[in-house]
């Protein structure tokens, strides 16, 4: 098959040929922007899952979907103890711009701007040389006074009125888009959850969506308590078989190309229904495969190449981020589970290693921070990456 005309494309964060086995999400996320353009009461959304179900992805078609509908939106990913205030700002600044282009009160949207740049300012580097240097690029006086009190839960709660304000002039709204949410400082996390709860209670329009780990809805609930009833949760997971079909076959057929179904099988087998997963065995079949249609010898010929890909740009990048007391703890959740995707007991690991409990903990800690394992539940731990613990036993 032509290798140019391989419409498969595994990417992190990027948009596959079809987006499948997310039509809920989409819909749900068209009611919010009808419901909250009306003035009417709607809850902001979190997105969970594990690595590789396309959740940046989803993110990203979300926003589109603001901006085709005449939304002011802004992304940001969040970043282990990154302050929160810069990229916000950044998000917030593009947002804005989508707004000002129809606002008829350029006055107005200064005075925004300018509440917007005080908020930036705020995270500037404590060395007077640097603060100098530094500067949010919106070219607007600073507006003082407001979201500038240094303390994030009341600026943030003050900038979001102020944004939410501007977009209410035009009957739209703006939609903040967070990825990597688990990721926020708890400051960050608990002022984001009073600031979505305040903008909820006056009904303006601004929608805040975050993308994250399993773990996320602990992590806000351990913040704030009224988090549970705050946002609308969506778990992400891997499609099933009719819609990983559909994610193979509509791209090859616009290529005038298909999978018989013993392909398909086959595929569905090695992907297990995870969407990076599908395009990067995709890809490696498309390639492999010297005639239409692809059969399910050109798979077997194909899954040594796609694997190999995968253990270098999806498992190995990860798994060498890994200290070597980590990686032991890896290989035992591993072992636990004969490679699936299980949580384990962390009573169950210092067992296995023949260890005391406790002296696991800074690695269990760390691979936590690191965003490579999650806590399951009390007790418990597993992968944030589907089929990490295959990968270790074949590495073994």
């Amino acid at each position: 098959m032509d290798p140019v005309r391989n419409p498969f494309a595994p990417g992190a964060g990027q948009r596959p040929p079809e987006l499948a086995g997310r039509d809920r999400e989409l819909d749900a996320f068209e009611i919010v922007l009808e419901r909250v353009a009306r003035g009417r009461p709607e809850r902001s959304l979190v997105l969970t899952g594990l690595r590789g179900v396309g959740k940046t992805v989803l993110l990203g078609e979300l926003r589109s979907m603001a901006v085709r509908a005449g939304w002011g939106a802004g992304k940001i990913e969040a970043r282990p103890e990154a302050d929160l205030r810069r990229p916000l700002s950044a998000a917030l600044h593009r947002a804005v711009r989508d707004l000002a282009v129809r606002h008829p009160d350029g006055d107005r949207v200064a005075e925004v701007l300018g509440v917007l740049k005080a908020f930036a300012l705020r995270s500037a580097p404590a060395d007077a040389k640097l603060r100098d240097r530094w500067q949010p690029g919106i070219d607007v006086p600073v507006r003082q006074g407001k979201a500038d009190s240094g303390d994030i839960e009341i600026d943030l709660v003050e900038l979001f009125t102020e944004v939410a304000t501007l977009a209410a002039d035009l009957e739209t709204g703006v939609a903040l888009l967070i990825d990597e949410m688990q990721d926020l400082r708890p400051d960050d996390v608990s002022a984001l959850c009073a600031a979505c709860h305040e903008l909820s209670q006056s009904r303006a329009p601004l929608v805040v969506v975050g993308a994250g780990l399993p773990h996320l809805p602990a992590v806000l609930s351990a913040s704030k308590s009224y988090s549970e009833r705050l946002f609308r949760y969506s778990r992400i997971g891997q499609l099933d078989r009719k819609d990983a079909d559909f994610a193979l076959l509509a791209p090859a057929e616009r290529e005038d190309a298909t999978f018989d179904t013993a392909a398909l099988d086959m595929l569905y087998e090695r992907s297990g229904g995870y969407p990076y997963f599908v395009q990067a065995y995709g890809k490696a079949a498309w390639d492999a495969a010297p005639r239409d249609p692809i059969g399910a010898t050109d798979v077997v010929v194909a899954a040594p190449e796609a694997e190999a890909e995968l253990a270098v740009g999806f498992f190995g990048s990860r798994f060498e981020r890994a200290t070597p007391a980590e990686r032991e703890y890896l290989r035992a959740m591993a072992e636990l589970t004969d490679g699936r995707d299980e949580p384990v007991p962390t009573a169950g690991i210092a067992e296995h290693l023949g260890r005391r409990a406790s002296s696991l903990s800074p690695a269990r800690d760390s691979l936590l921070k690191k965003g490579l394992v999650f806590s399951a539940q009390r007790g418990q731990i597993a992968f944030t990456v589907p089929h990490f613990g295959r990968y270790l036993l074949a590495q073994a």
